[in-house]
């Protein structure tokens, strides 16, 4: 598992985002982007570990994370995160490199704030942030 929380101590009192993406190139463009707007970031590999480190965290604001991964996809997160008492509470963003309709509505009825086509771009960050 491949966690790794991304910031220093002048940005202990910034907002938290949970970045979940399987491509390590997405995650570091994200984490780029969202710490020009002086984000605590936090990245993940999978749902999985997106579910764990928000069992142990309890100051992470958003999530923003991938559709497509292996084992669980960015809409089972969103349910997961949906069904919990104790995360239900939490926006929940997703991105992918497929602009599919029905997928895009499945997230949205699912409870997504938004659904970016991916590679995320610094236009999308200010948008990203109203849903903290």
């Amino acid at each position: 598992m491949s966690t790794s929380h991304v910031g220093n101590a002048s940005t202990e009192a910034s907002p938290h985002v949970l970045v979940v993406d399987d491509a390590t190139v997405d995650r570091f463009i994200a984490s780029k982007l969202l710490r020009r707007s002086n984000i605590r970031v936090t990245l993940v590999e999978g749902p999985k570990q997106a579910l764990k480190v928000l069992d142990e965290e309890n100051d992470v604001k958003l999530i923003l994370s991938d559709y497509c991964m292996p084992e669980m996809t960015g809409y089972d997160l969103l349910i997961a995160v949906k069904e919990s008492p104790k995360l239900k509470h939490l926006p929940v963003v997703i991105m992918s490199a497929d602009s599919i309709p029905s997928r895009i509505k499945e997230c949205m009825d699912g409870g997504a704030k938004e659904y970016i086509i991916k590679p995320i771009r610094a236009a999308d960050i200010a948008r990203i942030l109203s849903y903290i």
